[in-house]
């Protein structure tokens, strides 16, 4: 049986270097950063429509239990309540996993909870923030929707203006913006960017797409793998 053997492991090891040397073969890589990640969904969504990307993240290399997802108890409701549910989820997946600040990855209404909850706790566990297709000023779109955020997304409203009356983010929390050029549910399209935040504007996956589109992907994943500016915990 150990004669056996040796063609196998000879095998094994060819394969493994051809993989590493042939362009177009992916060898799995950890992430450079041990900082777990909370997915929030948007508008009507739940943890479910998360699913594609924290495979995605999982299969890059971070561990299953640092990458968690929320599903709000109202999915369509205010975004001052989702705030409160993403301080508890936030809360556990620190006690979880033992890290001292997590990283966060945002969908549609889910990036103004997470950027009201920024704002209502001032030096708040978070290192960076993804917003994916959020309407920070607002969406027309919002009058086809119901629910407590409908008004929360009107453009022009209270609490929009309140929100964006603070900083974009809090000092010490890196963010960016993904979008596309196609979104029929960020109108305008320029809604989904903010002030002095790094922008990537795609073509041209849905607005829900974007949760599963490789080349959004591969900016999420390249932004919270980067220790560059990494705080000390």
């Amino acid at each position: 049986m150990r004669g056996g053997l040796a063609p196998v492991s000879m095998l094994a090891a060819v394969l493994v270097m051809m993989a590493a040397g042939t362009p177009g073969v992916e060898v799995p890589v950890g992430p450079a950063t041990s900082v777990p990640v909370l997915l929030v969904p948007g508008w009507l969504d739940t943890a479910r429509d998360l699913a594609a990307l924290r495979i995605r993240l999982i299969g890059a290399g971070w561990p299953t239990g640092h990458v968690a997802t929320i599903t709000f108890a109202d999915p369509t409701g205010s975004n001052r309540d989702h705030a409160i549910e993403l301080e508890s989820a936030i809360r556990d997946l620190m006690e979880a996993t033992g890290a001292a600040e997590v990283d966060v990855v945002a969908h549609s209404m889910g990036g103004l909870a997470t950027r009201w909850y920024l704002r209502e706790r001032p030096g708040a566990p978070v290192r960076r923030v993804v917003f994916v297709g959020s309407p920070h000023r607002g969406t027309l779109s919002a009058h086809l929707a119901w629910g407590g955020g409908r008004e929360e997304m009107m453009p022009g409203s209270a609490f929009l203006d309140t929100l964006n009356a603070a900083m974009t983010a809090p000092i010490g929390v890196d963010a960016i913006t993904i979008r596309t050029v196609v979104d029929t549910h960020v109108v305008p399209g320029e809604s989904a960017t903010l002030p002095g935040v790094p922008d990537h504007e795609l073509c041209c996956p849905t607005h829900a797409g974007l949760l599963r589109d490789l080349e959004a992907f591969e900016i999420i994943r390249a932004f919270l793998a980067n220790r560059g500016d990494e705080r000390d915990s």
